[in-house]
């Protein structure tokens, strides 16, 4: 794959992942727009793999809390609170990979995968955003959280699987329909997203170590997981630095002209 090319994926996938606006929908278009479908397994698991652990440094100290939460899960210490954030992470995971591994095993998740769904779940589900949080009151630290938001959370994020909604975007907008703050929505969105990447990364691994790959491709993979771990640090810290500022307006505005945009080229 031309050097160019690959670093444009990374990077994009880096910025994407953790912002309201559908990495996997960038992803799939660029795979299109460049015509750079033999690799495209393995880099997406490297783009993968370098996105998440630039979200597990950012999230380091709750990273922490949930792994000490699934030792003390381990050692039958359920009422703890960091246990109850790793149980809470844990019943947030369960919708997403359950759906997604039918999704997976009946092969509709490629039907999804088209610029019409990708343009009409873009605007519809930006637009959504938008609503929620200018009618959604900023009332809930991420500490409240609690088993109902847990479930809804859940579901929600499960809903992603469908090209073009966008993971973190449609999570930021349960929180805040929840009422949390949108710091506090933002960061839940984050975490949500540590243990639903990794099993996609893993999922998509063993497909590549079982077709198998020559050393040109994995210094390949090694060089597009170090751009998205880069940019997709850059991304977070300013998307939280800013939040405050300029809210989740722009990525409304921007999802709804790319989603206009791929409307009027599929129709």
């Amino acid at each position: 794959m031309p050097l160019l090319t690959l670093c444009l994926l990374a990077i994009v996938q880096g910025i994407t992942e953790f912002l309201p606006i559908s990495s996997s929908a960038h992803l799939i278009l660029l795979h299109e727009w460049t015509g750079q479908n033999a690799d495209a397994l393995a880099l997406d698991v490297a783009v993968h793999i370098g996105s998440v652990i630039a979200v597990v440094i950012y999230l380091r100290a709750e990273v922490a809390q949930v792994l000490r939460g699934l030792v003390q899960l381990l050692g039958g210490q359920r009422r703890a609170p960091e246990a109850q954030l790793a149980l809470n992470l844990i019943w947030m995971t369960i919708p997403a990979l359950v759906i997604g591994f039918a999704l997976a095993a009946s092969g509709l998740i490629d039907l999804l995968r088209s610029p019409v769904v990708i343009g009409v779940t873009m605007i519809v589900f930006g637009l959504w955003l938008w609503w929620v949080h200018r009618s959604s009151p900023e009332a809930r630290p991420m500490a409240d959280l609690n088993r109902g938001d847990v479930l809804r959370l859940g579901l929600w994020q499960a809903v992603a699987l469908i090209p073009g909604v966008s993971r973190s975007g449609i999570t930021m907008t349960a929180a805040r329909l929840a009422r949390f703050e949108r710091h506090a929505a933002a960061r839940i969105s984050m975490l949500m997203s540590i243990p639903v990447t990794l099993s996609t990364g893993g999922y998509l691994g063993i497909k590549v170590v079982k077709e198998g790959m020559s050393g040109a491709q994995w210094t390949e993979v090694g060089l597009a997981a170090l751009l998205a771990m880069v940019s997709a640090w850059v991304a977070l810290v300013l998307m939280m630095r800013f939040l405050d500022r300029v809210s989740f307006t722009p990525y409304v505005v921007y999802r709804v002209l790319l989603g206009i945009v791929l409307l009027a080229v599929a129709l």
